[in-house]
């Protein structure tokens, strides 16, 4: 298993308010209610996986009991660097502590959750090998722990006013899927089935499941990260199939134009997931 990182902190930046309005509350509640609250002396402890930035853990933290002691493991040591959890506390507004470990996923001992409280992730699936999840999974089941993966992708994506026809849009969303389940150097991602994957680990497991849709709703108001978001779904369908070139990028003209416009409406469809033991 190798790093893990697709992310800049611009790009974590521009998606951070979409993410945050996304993001399961249910789900998050239904963590909350498996946790056991700390004492200062023995806070709960959590780990987040791929913690980048740490916004998984701003958006979490006050919506969980405490006191709080997090473990952020990311494989890039330049993101970390970009922590920001200056003002994060927990459900009783008390701050939280955090360690840091710079660790790919492969070095993750089968025990490295023991003691945790609970396993998060943000937008990790999707990038993850078959292998790299089972491993994720192991380590959860060993240590009893109950994880909540956050805005992982499903593959779909609907833009409005939808164009008739619709066949180039179709055609970048198969290509775009695709890319997401390439393999790169002998790692073979996986993409859209990435829930699904992992609700069947850990179903086989005897673990309970739980998941919930989280789309991205993206108005006028999103232009910049409308914007983003198109190039690179575009750019990864073009790299899988270099002969939609032309059509796709006439394509994304037009859509930059509704949105300039503030005219185009984007939802991008992702996915939680609850796990815990029975």
């Amino acid at each position: 298993m190798t790093t893990i990182s697709t992310a800049t902190a611009g790009w974590l930046a521009l998606r951070a308010p979409a993410d945050d309005d996304a993001r399961s509350v249910d789900l998050a509640r239904d963590l909350a209610r498996l946790i056991v609250p700390g004492s200062p002396s023995a806070p709960v402890v959590l780990h987040d996986l791929g913690a980048g930035t740490g916004s998984m853990t701003r958006w979490l933290a006050p919506r969980l009991p405490g006191p709080q002691r997090w473990v952020l493991r990311d494989g890039d040591a330049d993101i970390v660097e970009h922590l920001d959890l200056s003002t994060v506390v927990d459900e009783a507004g008390r701050p939280i502590a955090a360690d840091v470990v710079v660790e790919h996923l492969a070095s993750l001992p089968i025990d490295a959750f023991h003691g945790a409280a609970a396993v998060t992730a943000s937008a990790l699936l999707d990038v993850l090998t078959e292998a790299e999840a089972a491993h994720v999974v192991s380590a959860c089941v060993a240590a009893g722990t109950p994880a909540l993966f956050s805005l992982s992708v499903t593959g779909s994506a609907r833009l409005r006013p939808a164009e008739r026809p619709d066949e180039v849009e179709r055609a970048c969303e198969s290509a775009f899927n695709d890319h997401q389940r390439r393999d790169v150097s002998g790692r073979r991602m996986l993409g859209p089935d990435a829930v699904a994957a992992v609700a069947a680990l850990f179903a086989d497991a005897g673990w309970n499941v739980r998941t919930a849709v989280t789309p991205w709703r993206l108005a006028h108001r999103d232009t910049a990260l409308i914007g983003e978001w198109l190039d690179g779904w575009i750019g990864a369908a073009v790299e899988q199939r270099p002969e939609l070139a032309s059509d796709a990028g006439a394509y994304r003209e037009r859509r930059l134009a509704l949105a300039a416009d503030g005219r185009l409406r984007v939802t991008v469809f992702h996915e939680d997931l609850l796990a815990w033991p029975r």
